[in-house]
């Protein structure tokens, strides 16, 4: 290419490297409200097969998407009641224990008993450090400062959750005009087989989100039979729960909620229920694995499982927990346009 005029070229190049960091800085700014959209974009597509099979038994769709979205806050309220009786209980036990912790540190036997059951340590060189770390002023704004940011967070994450929620009303009752507006955009020579794959990818990210939530609820209802009837430890709803949760994220998500299960029933009721949970958990990992997993998910998304790990691994790392929900219908939705387009023009060439 022959250069007429090098400042010129030089100046609509600087503008194009100002306008891809303007563009780039504005995608980092709306980050969080990307990622709110993408989230409700997937779980609308996981929700309509169900708005879908409840207008093929007859009902209508603003019915159908009303009985679905009830079905989910109602996960959702549950979770918050169970979650509260736990936070009620151990707030007044930390009352109740206050009182005597205080009376133990006035009559000095709670050194002693510390220096008792721990002989090897220097107890009172602990006391000093932590006398010294308290009366320093960045003390108080510390702690200050850590209660409110763990408070932001918190408000952070509820209005999080409100905003996936209304979106995802929005996107699933408007699933089909949405549709029907990219479908235009697309050449008329070129929509039908648009149409088709757009729909395939639909579908398989559809029947992936479905798969995830059986898995889940497997989990859960397992969890809580087992937590309930058959070990008998407190909390065992909010314990399912966790349970059900943690299934809904790929490959950790199961490992991670029966870890913290773990440690809870060691907590509320430790030894030897813990380790009667522990084995029960090693037990179901491995039968989720190689029996449910592959059962469900092969059918759902029809994936290789070597796919299936690198994909979720690399959107984890990429978007954290949205990225490993999304990864794996996204390497499902490759998959089709690679074996229905790329392949089939490598073989004609």
């Amino acid at each position: 290419m022959k250069i007429q005029n090098a400042f010129r070229f030089g100046l609509f190049g600087g503008l194009g490297v100002l306008l891809a960091i303007a563009i780039g800085a504005a995608i980092t700014s709306l980050a969080t409200i990307l990622t709110y959209v993408g989230a409700a974009i997937f779980l609308a597509l996981g929700l309509d097969p169900f708005v879908t099979w409840l207008e093929k038994k007859g009902m209508k769709r603003p019915f159908a998407i009303v009985i679905v979205l009830s079905g989910v806050l109602a996960v959702v309220a549950g979770l918050v009641l169970a979650i509260i009786p736990v936070i009620a209980d151990q707030v007044d036990t930390l009352v109740r224990a206050i009182p005597p912790l205080v009376a133990s540190i006035e009559d000095n036997s709670l050194i002693e008993d510390i220096q008792r059951n721990f002989p090897w340590l220097d107890t009172q060189t602990v006391l000093d450090e932590v006398s010294t770390a308290v009366q320093q002023p960045t003390f108080i704004g510390s702690l200050g400062g850590g209660v409110l940011q763990a408070g932001i967070t918190i408000a952070t994450g509820l209005t999080g959750a409100l905003i996936v929620t209304i979106l995802v009303l929005y996107f699933i009752a408007s699933l089909a005009s949405l549709k029907r507006g990219l479908y235009e955009l697309v050449p008329a020579s070129k929509r039908e087989r648009f149409i088709d794959l757009s729909e395939q990818i639909s579908d398989s990210v559809g029947r992936y989100v479905v798969g995830q939530g059986t898995l889940a609820f497997v989990n859960g209802v397992l969890s809580f039979i087992v937590l309930t009837f058959v070990f008998q430890v407190q909390y065992s709803a909010l314990l399912a729960f966790i349970a059900f949760l943690g299934s809904l994220i790929p490959l950790v998500g199961t490992i991670t909620a029966s870890i913290v299960i773990t440690l809870g029933v060691l907590l509320f009721d430790g030894p030897p229920t813990v380790f009667w949970v522990a084995g029960y958990y090693l037990v179901y990992m491995q039968v989720e694995a190689y029996v449910l997993n592959p059962r469900i998910m092969t059918r759902a998304v029809q994936v290789p499982g070597v796919v299936v790990v690198v994909a979720a691994l690399a959107g984890g790392t990429l978007l954290g927990i949205l990225g490993a929900l999304v990864a794996i219908p996204v390497a499902a939705s490759i998959q089709i346009v690679v074996r229905q387009v790329v392949v089939p023009r490598q073989n004609e060439l």
